[in-house]
């Protein structure tokens, strides 16, 4: 079978991994309180040019997600984010579960915009029911979009000025930020979300590391006792160097920066082929997720070599998949793909 479902489906980069090895026997205290862990902290904020800024390493996705909107957010605030959004579709409630409402907008491309997000808050405070209501108080994006697509920085700085202006709290949830990253016409560094955001995290999990996510805070203790709230979430792991080693390795010699090449490169490529061939593409990008539409008994067909992400009937005889290429994928493995298409 050819692994085109999503970006986790492989293990761990080399160089992750010979930095597990090498320091498994050293012994270190826990709870990410070690020097792998502090030395990976530093070259994140130097990445990231904010030497000022706190960060963390939590397990997953779902979990930093929940743990840093629960952190924020009062008993009576909401989140806002597109009706595509990952909190709003593929987490299970876990926002509601903590007691957050998602308030959801209409996606243009998965994005949503600082117009929107302005309305809605203008609505809110023009309520004279707004008591009775869910208050906003945060705004998740995501880069890149569950689409695929990208947020440009003149995109990113207008919602950094709504946000701001109507204190609002601007969260950026970065599982597949290498790809993002690493497109071609991306416009958006680590220094700008730093720059941008009030927290952001740079994902492991989906880029090159066994687990693990990197939350950055870029102003000190701008989210008070988050240690603690990561501890109620089960986001904190005991062996806290574990994910420090990692982040460590992933941030040596700009690893973290050229994992995602070539897999926006062989989704580049898969896009093209498609077109060539005469594939509707329901959506286009410039990132690691491919869209299309197939004919169900066609999809059968592929099904059987191909393993896919279902992503949603386009009508009563057609279903449209994701193809997601990732820092693992291989030149043999693409030619297979390519030759099945």
């Amino acid at each position: 079978m050819l692994y085109f479902g999503s970006d986790y489906q492989e293990g761990a980069h080399e160089k992750v991994l010979e930095a597990l090895v090498r320091t498994n026997l050293v012994s270190s205290p826990g709870y990410g309180t070690d020097s792998y862990s502090e030395e990976a902290r530093e070259k994140i904020r130097t990445a990231c040019q904010c030497q000022e800024a706190d960060v963390f390493f939590l397990v997953g996705g779902t979990q930093t997600n929940a743990t840093v909107i629960d952190a924020v957010l009062r008993g009576y605030q909401g989140v806002i984010a597109a009706d595509t959004g990952h909190i709003a579709v593929h987490e299970a409630g876990a926002i509601e579960f903590g007691g957050h409402k998602v308030m959801t907008l209409p996606h243009r491309e998965g994005k949503i915009s600082a117009s929107q997000i302005a309305s809605l808050v203008a609505a809110y405070e023009a309520d004279d029911n707004r008591d009775h209501t869910v208050m906003p108080g945060m705004v998740y994006l995501s880069q890149p979009t569950e689409y695929g697509t990208l947020y440009s920085k003149a995109e990113l700085t207008a919602i950094s000025e709504v946000c701001r202006s109507h204190g609002l709290f601007l969260y950026v949830d970065g599982a597949r930020l290498a790809y993002a990253l690493a497109a071609k016409d991306n416009d958006v560094l680590l220094p700008d979300l730093a720059a941008l955001t009030d927290a952001f995290y740079i994902g492991g999990t989906k880029c090159g590391l066994l687990f693990g996510e990197a939350v950055v805070i870029p102003v000190h203790d701008r989210i008070p006792h988050f240690f603690t709230t990561v501890k109620q979430h089960g986001a904190l792991l005991a062996k806290g160097r574990l994910s420090g080693v990692q982040f460590g390795a992933l941030f040596t010699d700009n690893l973290y920066f050229t994992l995602g090449r070539s897999a926006v490169d062989f989704a580049s490529e898969l896009r093209e082929v498609l077109e060539k061939k005469g594939y509707v593409q329901p959506m286009k990008n410039t990132t690691n997720q491919v869209f299309v539409t197939l004919p169900d008994e066609q999809l059968r067909t592929l099904s059987e070599q191909v393993v896919y992400g279902f992503w949603e009937k386009a009508d009563s005889t057609h279903t449209v998949i994701r193809l997601a290429t990732s820092w693992a994928t291989t030149r043999e493995q693409m030619d297979q793909l390519l030759a099945l298409l």
